[in-house]
């Protein structure tokens, strides 16, 4: 059975299943390309040097040329479709993660973390779509590499070549023991950098508080604390990823130990010529470096998996309340809002208890209380950012619950008590919520706010950038 977080990686490169098949014909071309170069270092030394066949070197010089500029062609060609299934995959990953965002409950960001949940949508996507992109790559290409040129030792001397194979399952140990460690690190490096991110964010979007305070020292031990916890998470991970090669190199020497000692034996009693124990030494050099890619695969793997947890953990949150098409669409408010019985308490910190009001159609109603009295809630409740906890909210008799949230928000004008900007001109930021407005709408809006005469003294007017 597929181990199933592989799976969940496999399922992200397979919608790219096209792509994928092209560049494992060019991975297939590559390798085969990569053994024939060992396969012709026999008919080199016993033709061209030893029997000093002229016309065989003339072949063989044309034959090399041809294939490595075959092989250069392919490896372009398959870098350039993987690269395409990788950034394909970031594309797609980013646009579900954002749109992920813009639908969960405001309960979520009560609790989130601006910085963490940049981090997911940059740094945690990057490393998915890398980490199956190189996986892919290093998969196919040193798959077919390694059976490339195993063939040809097996060609040459097939004892030699089945000592050879029993050393070689020793090179993926270290992967099975570090790996599971790796990815446990990993995450754990992510959620740090995550950590920093915050910590960056409030630093830069909070420059006039922290100024205002005198808390800059504060701040800078702050961020240092963080930032040598991710340099730990960092430095763990170099360090189980780097001794996958001191490993390897152990192994790989043992292996050329003993094939030296044997097929140069060979060589001296005359059972075996000095073409076939170069072809194959050749093979077997040029089957470790295949062999050490394909060994720190798992870590590669396992660092996306990581990310891809993190990830996952974001797509088992709750939406915002419902949105079945079967809820009530209203276009109008034509006689009261009320309030029965309503409580709401935000992560068991109770807001309101109990609160009964009535505000009918025409009334201008001003609610006030001292600080956390629940006067935001109140309008949060009536927009549908939060689920009522007990009692009801009627308009014109019909319950909030029952009524589409989207014809409830565009039936309300907003004033938030924290002004946001978006990053675009001031006609476009007027106009956010009526895209559609026209040019009077926008004007009459900023005369209202008493903003439009400041607004024309600027340089763009309402072209201006703001945000």
């Amino acid at each position: 059975m597929v181990d199933r977080p592989i799976y969940k990686l496999w399922k992200l490169v397979k919608p790219h299943w096209p792509k994928l098949v092209g560049a494992s014909v060019c991975t297939a071309g590559i390798a085969a390309c990569t053994s024939a170069v060992a396969y012709l270092i026999k008919p080199a030394m016993d033709r061209v040097f030893l029997a000093k066949d002229v016309s065989m070197l003339k072949i063989l010089t044309v034959g090399v040329l041809l294939l490595y500029l075959t092989k250069g062609l392919l490896t372009w060609a398959n870098v350039y479709l993987m690269s395409l299934v990788n950034q394909k995959i970031i594309l797609d990953l980013r646009r579900k993660l954002f749109k992920r965002f813009l639908f969960l409950p405001l309960r979520f960001y009560d609790k989130a973390k601006t910085g963490n949940l940049i981090s997911y949508i940059t740094s945690d996507v990057n490393q998915v779509g890398t980490s199956v992109s190189r996986a892919t790559v290093s998969l196919f290409r040193d798959s077919f590499t390694i059976l490339g040129l195993i063939w040809v030792i097996f060609q040459r001397e097939w004892r030699l070549a089945t000592v050879s194979i029993i050393i070689l399952p020793f090179a993926f140990l270290p992967m099975i023991k570090f790996g599971k460690k790796l990815r446990r690190i990993s995450y754990r490096r992510q959620e740090s950098l995550g950590d920093l991110s915050s910590i960056i964010q409030e630093g830069l979007a909070g420059a006039r508080v922290i100024r205002a305070f005198g808390t800059e020292e504060y701040e800078k031990e702050r961020f240092a604390r963080e930032n040598q916890r991710f340099f730990k998470y960092q430095l763990k991970g170099v360090k189980i990823d780097t001794m996958m090669a001191p490993l390897m190199e152990f192994f790989a020497g043992i292996g050329i130990v003993l094939i030296m000692w044997y097929g140069g034996y060979k060589v001296i009693n005359g059972t075996s010529t000095p073409g076939t124990f170069f072809s194959f030494i050749t093979a077997l050099i040029m089957l470790y470096e295949p062999v050490k890619r394909l060994s720190k695969v798992n870590n590669t793997i396992q660092n996306g998996l990581a990310s891809l947890e993190r990830l996952e953990a974001i797509e088992a949150e709750k939406e915002e309340i419902d949105e079945s098409v079967s809820k009530v669409v209203i276009s109008d408010f034509r006689d009261r809002i009320e309030f029965k019985n309503v409580s709401f308490a935000y992560n068991g910190t109770p807001a309101l208890k109990n609160v009964n009001l009535t505000i009918k159609k025409g009334e201008i109603v001003g609610i006030v209380g001292k600080s956390g009295s629940g006067k935001t809630t109140v309008v949060s409740l009536l927009l549908k950012f939060y689920e009522i906890n007990h009692g009801q909210i009627l308009i014109d008799g019909v319950d909030l619950r029952d009524i589409d949230m989207f014809s409830i928000r565009r039936m309300v004008s907003l004033v938030s008590q924290d002004p946001f900007l978006f990053d675009d001109t001031i006609r476009n930021n007027i106009a956010y919520g009526n895209p559609a407005a026209s040019e009077d709408e926008i004007k009459a809006a900023a005369k209202a706010a008493f903003a439009y005469d400041f607004i024309e003294e600027l340089p763009n007017g309402f072209d201006t950038r703001v945000g």
